[in-house]
């Protein structure tokens, strides 16, 4: 095997980075300076099959059109060649772009949105590619947004509880549906021939390594903050058979594999991968890691206090801390999950641009869109606008941001959205403030959990898309009460990626000392106003009561209707089939 040392670089010349963001939708690669961090060029590849969330792709699914297997609600499922297909595509465009000689590239690194799920075989062939088992839900990539396996993970949380599983407090008390035993569970119980099929159940992170390197590495992030591993260790085969007799050698026979610190080399580029990047062979190919928790360091916030929130789709928070604490409803403390030395927190919140997204597309009529257009304007733009002339509840409305259920603090995916306060004269810009205000209130609530629990925020930093609406990074200084900064990079995690490639070419030492070089220069800052501070928390003491009346028992009918939503579901996915069926028994005359 080649390695960097042995591909001839030269130590005295320039040296340039690859940093590869796996986003939800799309494939971000970013070529990177080593002395400096300097952004040169970058290249975006769109997922052909983006989230699959209603039938499996005819294309994939060796199907006609309209042939191929439907999905029930719920499920978020992606292709995995749409994840090789980036570095075919985004990593050359970004050298393109840059402008440099390859062979002046020595490392690569790469990120992924987690917990996102990929079943394989022992050589790393994704089981859809598997004869006889394209048109099998459970044989494609369960992205991190399926929430399917809720019910596995009541089990799991129940369990865990009654047996005083010393893991469970630190994940805040509760286990995800978007983890990997969730969804593995899922399989197994829904799908038990392709989970026999099934030689190792990986992380996205590790799996686009594999494919890079050749190395099957799992990363010490998403197998502390995702698969439950903590003190060395995961969750008991006992405990596992408990859950099902059938689950009990999960760990065992799916699962464990060797894990590798962040910023550590997992291989070196193969000639194949080569091929498809165009970078010299055996270059060094960083360990994997998770889209928010490597933009810490592209933020230089590697020291505790110091929470970066990546808003985009979702939200993730990550916070470094010198102690350890029990945090309600934090996704994970892990030793070493951000940098070496340190505890690294999580928590999160599953719906944020997509609640912006959702709410342009279905709930802002025509001439909204048309009023935009001719100002020259997109509709987020226009709405915003709109928005900003508004006192603090001048629309009077409070809303709760769960339309696509709560991470943090209660981790209930089962919960919905809520907006209060609508009447006649409610018109679409009230609404859309009063959604970018709850996913404030979301994050505020999030704050204070980890401050209550001694794990106090003293920085609040900001990367991801979402840091371009000043409006709404204004209303989170004033709903959190904190001086708000943003990254200088809009490429935080690929940058973030980039740092951990140069660590892993043995250019920095470490993290620290990579992101202290590296890092991006700080963007615009919000402070927060203490009139708008005074009139958010009015605001905020009413979130707080719908968040507990809805979210801690008193009032269940976001669950019942949940419930009663997939009873209507089957009844009529039974309906189809029993008509298919008469149709099928009918004779000519």
């Amino acid at each position: 095997m080649q390695t960097s040392e042995d591909a001839g670089f030269n130590p005295g010349s320039e040296n340039y980075v690859i940093g590869v963001d796996y986003g939800t939708l799309s494939g971000r690669a970013v070529v990177v300076r080593v002395r400096d961090g300097k952004e040169l060029g970058s290249g975006v590849f769109d997922y052909p099959h983006a989230v699959v969330t209603e039938a499996l792709p005819a294309d994939v699914a060796g199907v006609a059109d309209g042939a191929a297997t439907r999905l029930p609600g719920d499920w978020a499922l992606q292709v995995p060649n749409d994840y090789r297909d980036v570095l075919r595509n985004a990593v050359p465009a970004a050298i393109a772009d840059a402008g440099i000689d390859p062979v002046a590239v020595v490392g690569i690194a790469t990120d992924f949105t987690a917990c996102t799920m990929v079943p394989v075989k022992a050589d790393g062939t994704p089981l859809n590619e598997v004869p006889g088992f394209a048109n099998r839900p459970h044989a494609y990539v369960k992205l991190w947004r399926h929430h399917a396996a809720q019910a596995q993970a009541d089990r799991i949380n129940a369990l865990a509880a009654e047996l005083g599983e010393t893991w469970l407090p630190r994940y805040g008390g509760l286990i995800s549906s978007e983890w990997e035993f969730a969804k593995g569970l899922q399989l197994l119980e829904e799908d038990p021939e392709a989970y026999a099929e099934m030689d190792h159940w990986v992380e996205a992170a590790d799996w686009i390594v594999w494919q890079l390197c050749g190395n099957y590495v799992r990363n010490a992030c998403t197998a502390g903050y995702k698969g439950i591993y903590q003190d060395g260790r995961y969750p008991s085969q006992e405990f596992l058979n408990a859950l099902n007799p059938r689950f009990s050698n999960f760990v065992s026979a799916k699962l464990q594999y060797t894990i590798g610190r962040l910023g550590d080399a997992a291989g070196y580029l193969t000639a194949e991968a080569a091929a498809w990047t165009g970078l010299p062979e055996g270059i060094a190919v960083a360990v994997g890691n998770v889209d928010a928790h490597v933009t810490a360091p592209a933020a230089n916030a590697v020291e505790p206090g110091q929470l970066v929130a990546i808003m985009g789709t979702s939200t993730c928070h990550v916070m470094n801390g010198d102690v350890l604490r029990e945090v309600p409803g934090m996704c994970g403390v892990v030793d070493g999950g951000i940098v070496d030395g340190l505890w690294g927190y999580e928590a999160g919140q599953s719906g944020v641009g997509d609640i912006f997204g959702w709410f342009t597309k279905y709930g802002v009529p025509p001439e909204y869109h048309q009023a935009a257009a001719a100002a020259g304007q997109g509709i987020h733009e226009y709405l915003t606008d709109l928005a900003a002339g508004q006192a603090i509840g001048e629309h009077g409305l409070i809303a709760l941001d769960w339309h696509s259920g709560n991470r943090s603090v209660l981790v209930d995916h089962e919960l919905s959205g809520v907006v209060v306060g609508q009447t006649l004269a409610t018109r679409p810009e009230d609404i859309y403030r009063a959604l970018l205000e709850a996913t404030a209130f979301g994050t505020r609530t999030i704050v204070d959990a980890f401050r209550d629990s001694g794990v106090p925020v003293k920085e609040f930093i900001v990367a991801g898309g979402l840091l371009k609406n000043k409006l709404l990074m204004q209303i989170y200084a004033d709903i959190t009460g904190l001086q708000l900064s943003t990254i200088g990079s809009t490429q935080g995690p690929a940058l973030g990626s980039a740092i951990h490639a140069a660590v892993a070419a043995g250019k920095y030492p470490d993290i620290r000392a990579a992101a202290a070089a590296m890092s991006s220069t700080p963007g615009a800052v919000y402070t927060p106003v203490p009139d708008n501070v005074a009139a958010y928390e009015e605001l905020f003491r009413e979130y707080r009561t719908l968040h507990d009346y809805f979210g801690r028992g008193t009032n269940e009918v976001m669950h019942r209707l949940k419930a009663i939503q997939r009873g209507a579901a089957i009844q009529r996915t039974a309906g189809r089939s029993a008509d298919a069926s008469l149709l099928s028994e009918e004779v000519p005359a």
